[in-house]
């Protein structure tokens, strides 16, 4: 089924541009706040999971990947509350990724904010939570856009 949609990037570019200024801002932040990208892309990759988004969360892997996760953990983020490859600071960042992607159903709790403020600094704290922020900003624009996951190149599987 062949369907056009409005796609909001090339028709209203300005809009885009300060989303993804915004998005890179967030990396700063979490960059200067002891957010590093391993963990920045675990909670990018899980929203991105949890909201459907295929396209941000092959990004994301890729990103990942780039970042120092393995196969191993990447696949586990699904599955992180069973697993026991994610660290204490890995695990509360997951369960704020999954307060801020379900935030209509209980907001953050405050057993999420107590957990969560238990292992991070404020600074980390605020950091995710604008990381947060901003993947659930651009999952909702692809999404919502229907942008296709392109097929893999044979050099993009290495």
């Amino acid at each position: 089924m062949s369907e056009t949609r409005v796609h909001l990037s090339k028709t209203e570019p300005a809009a885009y541009q300060a989303l993804d200024a915004f998005a890179r801002t967030v990396g700063e932040i979490c960059a200067a706040n002891g957010i590093d990208d391993r963990l920045k892309e675990i909670v990018m990759i899980h929203s991105s999971q949890l909201n459907g988004c295929s396209y941000c969360a092959r990004l994301h892997v890729d990103r990942a990947l780039k970042a120092g996760l393995d196969t191993d953990t990447i696949t586990q983020i699904p599955t992180w509350r069973e697993s026991g490859v994610f660290s204490d600071r890995e695990r509360a960042a997951l369960e704020l990724a999954e307060a801020f992607t379900f935030i209509s159903e209980e907001g953050v709790s405050d057993e999420v904010y107590n957990l969560v403020g238990s292992v991070f600094t404020e600074k980390e704290y605020a950091a995710l939570s604008w990381a947060c922020i901003s993947i659930n900003a651009f999952n909702r624009v692809v999404i919502a856009g229907r942008y296709p996951v392109p097929p893999r190149t044979p050099q993009a599987t290495a």
